[in-house]
């Protein structure tokens, strides 16, 4: 569906202006210049000719109808075009009408001196933001430091990022390509080097984009840097999967692996997951660790093979410990009773 941008907008408000002012203008000098022409001073005035005098409000004749029609005119056009470009303006305050699922929601946060990006499927860019063409993108701004102004010029989008407040705007990229994004704030000595690039993609091309950055590749060794193929099993669980509608829990057994190896791709949800490898045969011990799953992800882990048969070797040591001192304590009893009976 063909979105109104705000490059369109704000071009079809010039263009009326122009078109308008140009018309009005033409009119005014063309009515001025034939006046002049016709009350010229060619010297042969009546006596009796009624001529207006300096300080006198002309009337335009005719008991000032003529003043009032155009009086009359330009109200009409100015009262028009204040409605019609409110009515516009409205348009680009609110936003195009459209579906929220076909639009695309990003938080900028604006910092001295850079620009961070966050998606509303847990995606995070430092320095880019990757957007689709031809869909609505609203973008909330706000600041981790001081002033600042986001700004893209080439789309007629401007919005103040201000610490501890937010401030929502939206923009359409008709065109596939790159555009720049500069603060508009004198925010300190680096001001003119807060920049950021906007690359704008084909529908198609911004999927593939997604599912790249939603990658993760886990690989598991043991100490000697040797793939561990099985006896295993990796569970991953988002920290607020309870505030989603889905279930953001995954788990995947060895079976799943290649050679030691997995790359998932199926998760849509980025975010912060608490990552469990676990031993299904008690050959190692349990991994937990938090995974910040906001870009691609290739981890390896070592596992720690043997670890529980350690455990064990060191309980049976200290049980074999545990009965030599009870048989040496046996001894010393009855070396005492020997001496006793003796006596």
């Amino acid at each position: 569906m063909q979105v109104q941008t705000r490059v369109d907008i704000f071009e079809e408000i010039f263009l009326v202006f122009l078109g308008l002012g140009t018309l009005v203008g033409v009119v005014v000098v063309a009515y001025t210049l034939y006046n002049a022409y016709k009350y010229r001073d060619n010297g042969d005035s009546k006596a009796d000719e009624d001529l207006p005098t300096l300080g006198e409000l002309p009337t335009g004749g005719q008991g000032g109808k003529k003043l009032f029609l155009s009086f009359g005119l330009s109200a009409i056009i100015v009262i028009s075009l204040v409605v019609w470009s409110y009515g516009m303006l409205l348009v680009v305050e609110d936003g195009p009408d459209t579906p929220d699922e076909e639009a695309l929601e990003v938080d900028v946060e604006g910092w001295a001196f850079g620009w961070d990006f966050e998606y509303e499927n847990g995606i995070e860019t430092g320095g880019e933001l990757v957007v689709p063409a031809d869909t609505p993108i609203w973008t909330e701004v706000t600041s981790r430091d001081v002033w600042h102004t986001f700004g893209i010029s080439e789309l007629r989008v401007k919005a103040d990022a201000i610490p501890g407040e937010t401030d929502e705007t939206w923009f359409v990229a008709e065109e596939d390509g790159d555009y720049l994004i500069e603060c508009f704030e004198l925010c300190g000595f680096g001001h003119s080097g807060m920049v950021a690039d906007v690359t704008v993609l084909p529908e198609d091309e911004f999927e593939q984009w997604v599912d790249e950055q939603l990658t993760m590749e886990i690989t598991l060794e043991d100490e000697n840097e040797e793939r561990v193929t099985d006896g295993f099993e990796l569970e991953l669980v988002h920290e607020e999967n309870d505030q989603f509608e889905e279930d953001l829990s995954f788990t995947y057994t060895d079976d799943e692996f290649e050679n030691g190896s997995i790359t998932i791709g199926e998760i849509e949800q980025g975010g912060p997951y608490e990552l469990t490898i676990t031993s299904t045969d008690d050959e190692f011990e349990t991994i937990e660790e938090t995974v910040d799953f906001t870009e691609p992800i290739d981890e390896t882990y070592t596992v720690e093979l043997g670890a529980e048969d350690d455990e064990t070797d060191d309980e049976d040591e200290e049980e074999e410990a545990d009965e030599e001192d009870e048989e040496t304590n046996d001894d010393g009893d009855g070396e005492e009773t020997d001496e006793g009976g003796d006596e």
